[in-house]
């Protein structure tokens, strides 16, 4: 009985594929079964049929040409729902990290990682949990706040809606401005302005209108 975790590597560089490789075939927990070199390979060498079976996860780089990384995500997905697809890319865009989890990747890991730290990130996605460094859960949380600023009609500017995110968050007017590198004094004057358009009379209020707008990521 092979109790190994099967991996197919998905990357558009010959090395990064042979490192990646040799890497997992020194451990006896992994076994490398297949390798792509795009997204629209991915799709076709699954679709084909792999020896033994489909692997347990999918190492997919992000930036590849043909399909990207999240597009070949959602398009194996669709077929394989059961597979587990882990992101390993040099990227950290806000929005790219967004598009990859929205897609349906376990993790997201970038390529500077330790070894041991990309076992840790495999052996989470076999289990189904999300390993993320603390960088990558940022940015997703940026990314997912941009998401929401861009897409409000509520009559506030981009950055008043960002400041009312962070105050439905806890955040303290500091750490408003550490966040989005303004002063404090331009953090009071978006506060002021955000109690004028809510008709409302302090930044608790405000954390409540943010929720029940339904704008906070998870309530």
């Amino acid at each position: 009985m092979n109790d190994k975790i099967r991996v197919m590597i998905v990357d558009d560089h010959d090395m990064v594929r042979m490192g990646l490789k040799t890497y997992l075939m020194l451990d006896p927990g992994f076994e490398v079964v297949a390798e792509a070199s795009d997204g629209d390979q991915v799709v076709k060498l699954l679709d084909l049929g792999i020896e033994g079976g489909l692997p347990d996860i999918v190492l997919m780089d992000l930036m590849m040409p043909a399909m990207n990384g999240a597009e070949a995500t959602k398009e194996v997905l669709t077929r394989y729902p059961d597979l587990k697809i882990v992101i390993l890319t040099s990227f950290l865009e806000d929005d790219l990290v967004v598009q990859a989890i929205e897609a349906g990747a376990v993790s997201y890991v970038l390529k500077t990682v330790s070894a041991a730290e990309l076992i840790y990130a495999l052996q989470g996605a076999y289990r189904g949990m999300p390993v993320m460094t603390g960088d990558v859960a940022q940015a997703l949380t940026r990314g997912l706040r941009q998401r929401t600023v861009q897409g409000d009609n509520s009559g506030m500017t981009e950055r008043e809606k960002e400041v009312l995110l962070l105050i439905a968050e806890g955040k303290s007017n500091k750490d408003i401005a550490e966040e989005l590198h303004i002063s404090i004094k331009t953090v009071k004057t978006h506060v002021s302005n955000l109690l004028m358009k809510c008709e409302l009379e302090d930044r608790t209020q405000l954390a409540i209108y943010a929720h029940r707008q339904g704008w906070v990521t998870g309530s």
